[in-house]
């Protein structure tokens, strides 16, 4: 492996840290950034997204729900198994499974499929595929 691809390799998981720690914090503007500035997220079963703006308005929504009745606010994304399916300069392709606790528990889990870019010397997120393969009855982020 050729150093430039470690290096993308390890911009793109700091990219992945960003995002999931961004969301977890309720900074959805630094979520967004993660993305290309036409960056597209597609949660499975809603039309596309396309751009930073259309991403923070969709995903505000979700970091304004209430916690559980009584309960003090916690979401905590975890990424794992990271595989990187197809590294070039121009882009790479990667999967990943995620997992979501929150105040009630595990609340949900699913899979990542993206498309990475570079751009001004960092790796962002071109498209997005959240696909969610459970979610817990009381989800307090899936509706």
């Amino acid at each position: 492996m050729e150093s430039w691809e470690l290096t993308a390799r390890e911009c793109i998981r700091d990219t992945l840290a960003r995002y999931t720690w961004s969301g977890d914090a309720g900074r959805i503007e630094d979520l967004a950034a993660c993305f290309c500035a036409d960056g597209e997220l597609e949660i499975r079963g809603e039309a596309v997204l396309a751009g930073r703006a259309a991403i923070v308005a969709r995903l505000a929504a979700v970091t304004a729900a209430p916690a559980a009745a009584g309960l003090r606010r916690i979401v905590r994304h975890n990424v794992a198994n990271v595989r990187f399916t197809n590294v070039t300069r121009e882009s790479a392709e990667v999967s990943s499974y995620f997992t979501v606790f929150t105040e009630i528990g595990l609340d949900h889990y699913g899979r990542y499929r993206d498309v990475f870019v570079p751009v001004a010397g960092d790796w962002l997120i071109a498209h997005r595929l959240a696909a969610t393969d459970w979610s817990a009855e009381n989800s307090t982020m899936v509706g």
